[in-house]
């Protein structure tokens, strides 16, 4: 009976831990050591050889004594952890508490026997159905055999909701956040966005306001253009900028990806849908055009023509590689955050200066994710070709 009770405590600990009930294996192993603790004592104490050989006749067990009255408190204790957790766990505590009175009434030979069989079959019946019960809900991962709930509650002083988000923060993956952001950007307002790159703030090149909001936001100085993006190669062809062969299937090369070129400036971005935002986007004689390789990102350009897009980050500090540090260092002066998590890569695009292509070639600008010996290699790779 020692082995089988202690086996049952051990395995019932055992499981609790399995569930990351760290309170119920302590629990259970607490019980365990003072099950094999009582029986132990019982056994040697009625066998005379044993408890002759190890000194624990009925006169000299002074140490049990104090060890019961240590686990009567420890028990304590253990009964008002147990009301908070469920109420076999409560049951179990309570009836362990009666056999520790059991063991301290033992070593005081003053254990009346009927109130010892009452306390081990109490005990016996809530052990046994506190162990089926672990067993079962873990082995089936669910509840089939109930707990109870708790007999107390803890309340954490917490918040009814988390503080409001300093602007719309809709989730990439839907529909209607992407409607939501488009929305706000043909209305004029200036909004955080995913790239294939980093996160950027854009505004519609339909709307000059929002751009120049955009300098605002950031502190971005003037004298630095800001950059368009458009989904596909096909609605530049559309324009029909003057562009040389050579030019052409170098961007067909490195479009769609994290590669944007500077190309001479004229009337047909207007044909691009530019629109009123001509003067504010690019130099008064070049524009740099990306087109993204993120499908978001393209759609969102679909459905609002071409945007003015610039590094969602203050001017001068490191770029925001997540939604979230685009709302906690700009959130409160943007309308809309659209959420797509970690970006694809830590640092912004490569620029090149596609204006003297054919003349002299290209020259990098800004070194970003793309390797300057990469577009090195596009580019005369498709010149030799």
């Amino acid at each position: 009976l020692i082995l089988i009770g202690g086996f049952v405590q051990l395995l019932a600990g055992f499981l609790s831990f399995r569930k990351y009930d760290h309170f119920g294996g302590v629990a259970f192993l607490t019980f365990s050591a003072l099950w094999s603790s009582y029986g132990a004592t019982k056994v040697l104490c009625a066998a005379p050889i044993s408890g002759h050989l190890l000194d624990i006749g009925a006169g000299n067990i002074e140490g049990f004594t104090a060890g019961s009255i240590a686990f009567l408190v420890l028990n304590a204790f253990l009964i008002i952890l147990a009301s908070s957790f469920n109420m076999v766990l409560l049951c179990l505590t309570l009836a362990m508490e009666l056999l520790t009175i059991c063991f301290l009434l033992f070593t005081l030979e003053n254990l009346p026997l009927p109130f010892e069989i009452v306390v081990l079959s109490i005990f016996s019946i809530v052990c046994f159905y506190g162990a089926t019960a672990s067993l079962a809900n873990c082995m089936f991962g669910k509840d089939l055999l109930m707990m109870g709930p708790p007999l107390l509650t803890v309340q954490s002083p917490k918040k009814d909701r988390k503080d409001p988000l300093p602007c719309v923060c809709p989730k990439s993956h839907l529909t209607s956040g992407l409607r939501t952001i488009a929305e706000l950007l043909n209305t004029g307002a200036v909004c955080g966005v995913p790239t294939d790159t980093v996160y950027a703030l854009a505004a519609s090149c339909k709307h000059p306001q929002a751009i120049e909001k955009v300098y605002r936001i950031k502190d971005r100085p003037q004298e630095k253009p800001i950059c368009i993006f458009i989904s596909n190669l096909e609605q530049l062809r559309a324009a029909a900028p003057p562009i040389s062969p050579l030019l052409w299937e170098f961007m067909e090369n490195v479009y769609p990806g994290g590669i944007g070129c500077i190309i001479r400036k004229g009337e047909w971005l207007k044909k691009l849908g530019v629109g009123a935002g001509y003067s504010r986007v690019g130099t008064q004689d070049s524009i740099m055009i990306r087109v993204p390789d993120l499908t978001v990102l393209v759609h969102l350009i679909d459905m609002t023509g071409p945007l003015a897009i610039t590094s969602a980050n203050p001017s001068g500090e490191v770029d925001s590689t997540h939604h979230d540090m685009v709302i906690s260092r700009l959130g409160h002066k943007l309308e809309g955050v659209l959420c797509d998590g970690e970006s694809d890569e830590v640092v912004a695009s490569t620029v090149v200066n596609c204006t003297e292509i054919d003349e002299s070639g290209i020259t990098i600008v800004r070194e970003g994710c793309i390797p300057a010996g990469k577009v090195m290699q596009i580019f005369e790779r498709v010149k030799n070709r």
